[in-house]
């Protein structure tokens, strides 16, 4: 086939040296397959054309990064680690939604009754627990599907653990923060859920070297749920858990923790197989 529009000089130029996108080489070799005269004036060897069409064919088959990767990506995070952490199964749409729905349920139903102790109290004892839910649920052959393709990655074992562990909890607690200045009341009250979530969370990193995440999580809950019964049934006090007394207990044990979770990093997530030190 004929054609009476050839490659300006430039523009031949520039492809021979490499310096076309992607797009525009494929129409640049779309032209040089059928105008004589333009392969001509290209001083290419066969072997460099077909490196040239992998190239091309390399960012075309590329996978698409998804939105928490670009975020991820723009915040600083290399491309490999924001591939990992994206595919981590609790910062998944599924359970972002979920987390976001019962945070706007106890939302609205605060500002439709306001002045409902009940809501808030609920609030309370439900917020520390969603970030460990989260944890728990980061890591593990019981929850990823792809666990054990990411087993063989050399990311694998505690550093991935300790990495999607800090990525929920930081959504999980920017949410839950978000959704404390929506509520109506003194803000002090409202954000008396944030330290015993510190401190369930680091305490579960620290479960993690002995207990799956999982079950150190439904230690934990289940712990936390029954401290909270005992206080409404036997020292008849809902709202004991979330004192001033208690805040400064969950601040030392959060304080305690902190250094225990990084002497105990290595250690993290039993069951796999040795790792290499951080």
């Amino acid at each position: 086939m004929s054609t009476t529009w050839h490659l300006p000089d430039e523009l031949t130029q520039r492809y021979a040296a490499g310096r076309l996108a992607p797009a525009q080489v494929m129409s640049v070799e779309a032209h040089l397959a059928r105008c004589g005269r333009c392969r001509a004036a290209v001083p290419y060897e066969q072997e460099w054309l077909a490196e040239s069409w992998e190239r091309v064919a390399d960012v075309v088959d590329r996978p698409a990064l998804r939105l928490s990767e670009r975020i991820l990506h723009r915040l600083g995070v290399p491309e490999h680690v924001a591939r990992l952490l994206s595919a981590t199964p609790s910062l998944s749409r599924a359970w972002l939604a979920a987390l976001t729905a019962v945070l706007a349920f106890a939302v609205v139903s605060a500002r439709l009754a306001p002045g409902q102790e009940d809501v808030l109290l609920a609030f309370l004892l439900v917020a520390p627990v969603l970030p460990v839910a989260g944890v728990a649920a980061a890591y593990g052959r019981h929850v990823d599907p792809v666990h054990e393709t990411q087993a063989a990655t050399p990311m694998s074992g505690p550093r991935l653990f300790l990495l999607r562990a800090v990525t929920v909890l930081a959504v999980a607690l920017g949410l839950t923060g978000g959704a404390t200045l929506l509520f109506p009341g003194p803000l002090g009250l409202s954000a008396a859920w944030l330290l015993p979530a510190l401190a369930l969370g680091l305490g579960l990193l620290a479960l993690s070297g002995r207990l799956s995440p999982l079950l150190a999580g439904a230690v934990l809950v289940t712990g936390w749920f029954g401290a909270a019964l005992v206080c409404h049934a036997v020292l008849h006090d809902r709202f004991l858990p979330f004192h001033p007394a208690a805040q400064a207990l969950y601040g030392a044990a959060t304080l305690a923790l902190l250094p225990l979770v990084y002497l105990r990093r290595r250690r993290l997530a039993p069951g796999e197989p040795r790792w290499t030190r951080l």
